[in-house]
């Protein structure tokens, strides 16, 4: 057996160091009351973190519904303008029904004004009509459906505007389909 040697007087007082340090000194009252004061804090910077956790995913939510109903009626301010002129084109249909004779002028006024009013409601929302004619064309905002000899006009300018082009503010829409200009073979 080996044989146990008593532990020296070195070796003894690091002992009774470690175990002084594993137990903890009693606390002072006033140490008590700032620990309960901390205690309080963190309690209530808990509570706040969740409240704010909540009201986060409560906006998330509204912001998510807001914009899933402004999708939903973005076109909104657009048919209300529209409706007028479904309104003026049904009361035209009507008149032509009943129409004698002489009133096809009146009624070829009248859906001039309707095309009039239907342009202005389409132009406040912020369409625009491309207009190529007698304009260089522009890729951009061109489409060339086919080309034609010309003495008349330099090649490449636009000779006719088969179909109006559209843009909504700086947004092209629909290109204007055109017809340009090329020089005849010799």
């Amino acid at each position: 057996m080996p044989e146990v040697k008593p532990p020296t007087d070195m070796e003894s007082a690091e002992t009774q160091n470690q175990a002084k340090a594993l137990v903890p000194e009693p606390l002072s009252p006033e140490q008590i009351e700032d620990l309960k004061t901390q205690a309080a804090k963190a309690d209530e910077n808990w509570q706040r973190a969740l409240r704010t956790a909540a009201d986060l995913d409560n906006f998330k939510k509204r912001a998510s519904r807001e914009k899933e109903e402004a999708i939903k009626f973005a076109n909104e301010s657009l048919i209300k303008r529209l409706v007028p002129v479904l309104d003026n084109f049904d009361a035209a249909m009507a008149a032509a029904n009943q129409a004698q004779g002489g009133s096809v002028q009146s009624l070829q006024t009248g859906v001039n004004m309707i095309l009039q009013q239907l342009k202005n409601a389409l132009a406040e929302s912020g369409l625009e009509e491309v207009d190529a004619t007698g304009k260089t064309f522009d890729p951009n905002l061109h489409e060339a459906i086919s080309q034609q000899d010309s003495t008349e006009v330099p090649e490449g300018q636009v000779l006719q505007q088969l179909r109006k082009g559209y843009k909504l503010r700086e947004r092209l829409i629909r290109p204007a389909s055109v017809m340009v200009a090329k020089k005849p073979a010799a």
